[in-house]
């Protein structure tokens, strides 16, 4: 056996924690998709009978992938790896998901994390990379354009390693995410970590089945180490050591964020000497832990606003309020949906203006009003999935995922009514289905689309 460089070991269950075997590939079992005799609802028995040729390729493409460590395709989870290699091996099948239609693929994974190493949120990272990734490229394209399938979703069990009373203990962790098809088709396109990112926010993620947020864009703080410490489990290795088509360096990740200084155009005859952009805030701590202490500071008042404010806001049920780090800042993010009176098919520039002044403006000040002062954050988020009304006989059209990004300073100044909803834009930013995009207003709702840009 050729023993691999990299920094991190493997700590199967079996193995006394002395024991350290370096990270190598094992071949994955041969892919198996479930028969359609197994489906007891006739129209996902008729989709998967029809799509077999499709599935056993994206089994085949799936198979052919080189894993970090054994990943075995299996409808049952949490299995020992001896028992899984004789166990049921069917697992590419469609299902419901909330009312969806969906492709569903679940598996384990004979990785371990060592648990004082990997936070939740970093294992759930690392095993999104590793295995959910791999999978989805796999899968998405054979389905992105068949009307039938409105989703993914990805169960994966991965093992995390602790110790009690000095003493090994392995336990398993079961990651699920679920894309809807238009996220998943823009993860598919993406060209930058911020763009998968921006598909992501759209993705529901669960661990052990409590959701979480899943970041890809984070960068180290000041002062860490160039590397994370070295970890004892067969996960996937420390940012540092992953290839930079999985994890870009932070310079590299720096550059995909776009820059943006809002300016007023202004012609020869009223051109003013142009002042010099402000200096941008100091980078706020958005570590996991960081974010964690924040959202466990306004949980009562998040949810006397849910509470209050829903009948107005339309929430997303399964996302409440929480702080995520955006341009090393961090963000309070309220997810919601807007419904307009407009029917589907108008420009998505229109909708999203169309969204700011019917629906996210009158919130504004209602929402400030449950944080005063400075509460340790620098702005808030407002995202969005829009959706127009529907034309009798005309099919539902995709969802428009819009999200502000507003400064809290910009906030405080149009609570105080000292600039109007267009200047408080452009003191922000905002992203139309995960792309950076000028909004202006009067045109937009006008039908001329504003222009567009990263």
């Amino acid at each position: 056996m050729r023993i691999s460089r990299a920094a991190w070991a493997v700590i199967p269950g079996f193995v006394f924690w002395g024991i350290i075997l370096m990270g190598f590939a094992t071949p994955i079992a041969i892919a198996q998709v479930v028969s359609p005799v197994e489906i007891q609802d006739s129209e996902i028995r008729a989709l998967q009978q029809r799509s077999m040729n499709d599935l056993n390729v994206i089994g085949q493409n799936i198979a052919a992938h080189h894993f970090n460590f054994p990943f075995y395709f299996s409808r049952k989870l949490d299995i020992d790896e001896r028992a899984q290699k004789r166990s049921d091996q069917h697992s590419i099948r469609f299902e419901r998901y909330n009312g969806a239609t969906v492709l569903a693929i679940s598996g384990n994974y004979y990785g371990a994390y060592a648990s004082d190493k990997f936070t939740s949120e970093q294992r759930a990272k690392e095993t999104f990379i590793s295995v959910v990734l791999p999978i989805l490229k796999a899968a998405v394209p054979a389905f992105q354009n068949n009307a039938a399938v409105q989703g993914y979703a990805i169960e994966v069990s991965h093992h995390v390693v602790s110790k009690t009373m000095g003493m090994p203990i392995e336990r398993p962790e079961n990651l699920m995410v679920y894309f809807p098809q238009t996220a998943a088709k823009r993860l598919m396109s993406a060209q930058s970590n911020l763009a998968e990112q921006a598909a992501i926010v759209d993705a529901e993620v669960f661990l052990n089945a409590n959701q979480l947020s899943l970041w890809l864009t984070d960068e180290e703080q000041p002062g860490q180490p160039e590397a994370p410490p070295t970890v004892l489990a067969s996960a996937p290795p420390p940012a540092a050591q992953v290839p930079a088509t999985q994890v870009p360096p932070a310079t590299e990740q720096s550059a995909a964020r776009p820059q943006y200084v809002a300016a007023a155009p202004v012609t020869p005859s009223t051109a003013q000497p142009v002042a010099p952009a402000p200096t941008p805030p100091p980078a706020r701590d958005t570590s996991p832990q960081a974010l964690a202490v924040l959202q466990t500071s306004i949980q009562g008042v998040s949810n006397h606003m849910l509470k209050e404010l829903e009948p107005a806001a339309h929430f997303v049920t399964y996302a409440p309020p929480a702080f995520i780090p955006f341009r090393h800042q961090v963000y309070l993010e309220l997810s919601m949906t807007t419904a307009l009176a407009e029917p589907q098919g108008i420009s998505r520039y229109k909708a999203a203006a169309l969204a700011f002044d019917e629906h996210i403006s009158p919130l504004i000040r209602r929402v400030l009003g449950y944080f005063p002062g400075d509460q340790g954050f620098d702005g808030i988020s407002f995202s969005t999935t829009v959706r127009g009304r529907a034309k009798p006989g005309v099919p539902v059209a995709a969802p428009l995922s819009v999200e502000f990004f507003f400064p809290m300073e910009a906030l405080r100044r149009y609570e105080a009514y000292d600039c109007t909803g267009q200047q408080l834009i452009d003191a922000g930013v905002v992203l139309i289905n995960g792309e950076r995009a000028r909004l202006d207003l009067e045109p937009a709702e006008g039908g001329t689309p504003s222009t567009a840009g990263r």
